[in-house]
């Protein structure tokens, strides 16, 4: 079982439900899935690129990633409808965890001039998205292997009913927020 798990199951429902007043533990949010979204603009030009997005997004999260389609045709940027533009990955369970647990110990202290992730990239929802600017940061990732720098959208799906909940529970598993 992964560190954040064994974390999640311990201090934090008794810290949530301390500091909420939750009655029962079932009422405690927890991570409900992970989201990795990787837009491949120039796969419309050569389906290589796609292909290297793929492997790399395989790679960082030890799962199959899944082609992404045009749902419209787009003129002005030559997309028509159905063309793979990108690809993305849902992870959850123990996957989800481990994933989570290297973004936050290992990837992210890695960016360049790195302040915290902005704290105001909630939804409404309990649901929290994180941009990030290039695939290097990962250490599956080869540096010298890797043919173009791309960034990825990283969304972190809760149970959490309100904003508040969502970011204390990400605080808890150490999300280093910005000040």
């Amino acid at each position: 079982m992964s560190r954040l798990k064994e974390m999640y199951n311990s201090e934090i429902v008794d810290a949530m439900i301390k500091k909420f007043g939750y009655k029962n533990i079932m009422e405690v949010p927890k991570l409900a899935k992970i989201v990795i979204n990787m837009g491949v603009g120039e796969a419309k030009e050569n389906a290589k690129l796609l292909d290297a997005a793929v492997s790399d997004m395989e790679a960082i999260t030890g799962q199959k990633a899944v082609t992404t389609k045009a749902k419209s045709s787009v003129a002005n940027f030559k997309i028509r409808e159905g063309m793979p533009i990108g690809c993305k990955v849902t992870l959850r369970g123990e996957k989800m965890y481990e994933f989570a647990d290297r973004l936050i110990n290992l990837a992210l202290p890695r960016v360049r001039d790195f302040r915290g992730v902005n704290p105001n990239a909630f939804d409404g929802r309990g649901n929290y998205a994180l941009g990030i600017k290039e695939q290097l940061i990962f250490p599956e990732i080869e540096y010298d292997k890797v043919d173009k720098v791309r960034g990825m959208d990283i969304i972190f799906v809760t149970t959490a009913k309100t904003d508040e909940e969502a970011r204390e529970l990400l605080t808890l598993f150490n999300m280093p927020f910005a000040k």
